[in-house]
């Protein structure tokens, strides 16, 4: 009979577990099974992991099928890799002093990074609880500001009326406005008089001309349209 090693599920859903077991290869997955041989619930960090090390090399050593999980599962319990020096002892390399103490070694190395991780989990558990109570103490601090601030009465500011204002705005153009000097052009006009004065005098003569003309020419006038008197007959 065919025997494989895998996982067999329980649990809830999102929250399942597994028990490694020994099992015919023909039968389902959760169906029927040989011999349980430990449990393995990743929802731990690091996963937990409990086998009984002595009856799973027993079922490796007869020639078990593995499943790819639980592959990796064994070789984590370090049972994949006595069960490669035990094949060594088979082979004359290595006697089983030096089997129990090479894998005496590798259980202490293996413990040692286990401890190493679940020592920094602990910090970052730590830290993080910490991060989030100063957080939680900021938020509440800014609440205690805003519920402070509202609280707290709103002086009323002085009214201003609009006509006052544009008075002032009024006032503030005015002194800012500059003051446009005008004295250049006044020179100008003062000095295009005289230009006139002179024309004028240039044709006062002419009018005074006319003017002696005028009288000579009524006299022409007058005598030409005055009637003759015919002498009258004594």
């Amino acid at each position: 009979m065919a025997t494989k090693i895998r996982l067999q599920r329980h649990g809830k859903k999102a929250r399942a577990f597994y028990h490694i077991v020994a099992a015919d290869t023909r039968a389902p997955r959760d169906g029927k099974f040989i011999e349980k041989l430990g449990t393995y619930n990743p929802n731990t960090n690091p996963a937990t992991i409990d086998i009984d090390f002595d009856r799973t090399m027993y079922w490796v050593q007869e020639g078990a099928e593995m499943t790819d999980t639980a592959r990796a599962l064994l070789s984590y319990k370090g049972i994949l890799y006595k069960n490669h020096l035990i094949k060594g002892v088979a082979k004359g390399a290595l006697t089983e002093e030096q089997v129990e103490e090479r894998f005496a070694q590798w259980l202490k190395e293996k413990e040692d990074k286990i401890a190493t991780k679940t020592s920094g989990l602990e910090k970052d558990a730590v830290k993080a609880k910490a991060d989030a109570l100063k957080a939680e103490a900021d938020v509440n601090a800014t609440r205690a500001k805003e519920i402070e601030a509202k609280n707290t009465p709103v002086e009323a500011t002085p009214e201003v009326d609009a006509s006052e204002e544009t008075a002032t705005e009024g006032n503030e153009t005015a002194t800012e406005t500059p003051v446009v000097e005008e004295a250049p052009v006044a020179e100008e006009v003062v000095e295009s008089a005289p230009e006139v004065t002179e024309a004028a005098e240039e044709k006062a003569p002419e009018v005074e001309a006319k003017k002696e003309e005028a009288p000579a020419a009524d006299a022409s006038t007058s005598s030409a349209t005055a009637p003759t008197e015919e002498p009258k007959a004594e």
